[in-house]
This record gives structure tokens, sequence and C-alpha cells, in this order.
């Protein structure tokens, strides 16, 4: 398998391990090491703080729900997208580190796309923030590509048999972004409220947009 390209779901295994999306030990290991740099005089909290606040508010999810929502609501935008992602990204000043190089890819009746990273954790920060824990845990790096309907499936998400997975693998030189299906019922909504149905997990695909009124 060579890193970087995109790996569809033909065949179906039969798996016997869980994909653990709770890392309770990492959390307090990092937490006491925090805690022993703060002691030392190493390290700021309130730095700390103020970076985590900046991946929430100003990097993060909510940058790539609005390049979604444009994509829905645009049909020029999203031929643009299609084209050239790192300029339509850029178009709307979501740039930067782990986001020079971008593809969007769009989900389709017949299509769920999935992204993963399987030699480390490259993902898009300038669209999605920080990577969730289980995006770089080595059981989703792997089983994304050997198994990703049951990875899915254990997401939560049951797509037809007769959906195809396709699941491209992300390289330090080029970053995807899932632009999830439109959900129905969502005519005559703006971009703002559009956004709102777009969460981190559908723009990695193992989630689909919410429906309205479910995004609360």
């Amino acid at each position: 398998m060579s890193h970087g390209h995109s790996h569809d779901d033909d065949d179906h295994h039969d798996h016997h391990h869980h994909h653990d999306n709770h890392y309770s030990d990492m959390q307090a290991r990092v937490k006491a090491l925090e805690t022993l740099l703060t002691e030392k005089g190493l390290i700021d909290p309130a730095a700390i703080d103020r970076i985590v606040e900046t991946y929430e508010t100003k990097v993060g999810p909510r940058n790539g729900a609005q390049v979604v929502a444009k994509a829905w609501s645009d049909p020029d935008f999203a031929d643009w997208l299609r084209r050239d992602a790192t300029a339509a990204i850029a178009s709307l000043g979501f740039t930067g580190r782990q986001g020079e190089h971008m593809r969007a890819v769009f989900n389709t009746p017949e299509t769920h796309n999935l992204i993963v990273c399987t030699l480390c954790s490259c993902y898009p920060w300038a669209v999605l923030g920080l990577p969730p824990v289980w995006y770089k845990a080595p059981a989703y790096r792997s089983r994304a590509v050997i198994d990703p309907r049951g990875v899915l499936a254990e997401f939560g998400l049951a797509l037809p048999q007769e959906t195809k997975i396709r699941v491209w693998d992300s390289t330090a030189e080029l970053r995807y972004l899932v632009i999830p299906e439109r959900p129905a019922g969502s005519e005559g909504m703006d971009e703002a409220a559009l956004a709102d149905l777009v969460s981190r997990d559908a723009m990695i695909g193992t989630a689909l947009a919410k429906a309205p009124g479910a995004a609360l």
C-alpha cells in the first residue's frame, strides 16, 4: 500500500478487534506531565489555554464546516473546491500549518469517503483543528484501510452494502477534507445554519451531516 492513495472497500473481513476511542490513561499522563512542567516553571498554563482556545474557536472544525456549507450553497465554489481545494479553502481565510496542500473529496449516494493517515497522524489543522485521539490510534490507522465498513459501524454509521467506501490516506504533502452529502430538508437554510449541520467527524468520514433540527 502506498501512502497517499485511496483504497476502495470491495471485500468484507471478519475482525475481532475493537476500535477504542477512550484513552484515559494517556490523558492522565499528559496532565501529570503538564503539572510537572508547570511546577518547574518550564511552561505557562495560561499560554497553553490560549493555544487550545485558538484551535477550538479559530482553527478548528468550525472552519471546515464553513467550507462545506459554502460548497453546498454555491455550485461555483463547489466546482472550485473539486479542482483546487487549497486555493478555494484559502479564499475563505483558512490557511496555515498542515493545510498547505488540500484535496476535497465529495460523498455521493454511491460513494462514501473516509480519511486516515496510516503512517502517523497527518491531519488538516486549518480546517479541522487538532486531531481527535482516536484518529492517531494504531487501531484506527490500520483498520480503516483493512475493514472500513466495520470501523464505520463502530462509530454508529451503518452504510448500505451497495455504497462503496473509498479510503484516502493522508500524507505530509497532501491532506483531505470530506464534503458530506447535504441532508434532506436543508433547502432554504443560509450558510451559517448549514454549517451547524456539519461535524468534525462528518468531515473525516466517520459520520454523516446532521439532519435539520438535530444540530444542537
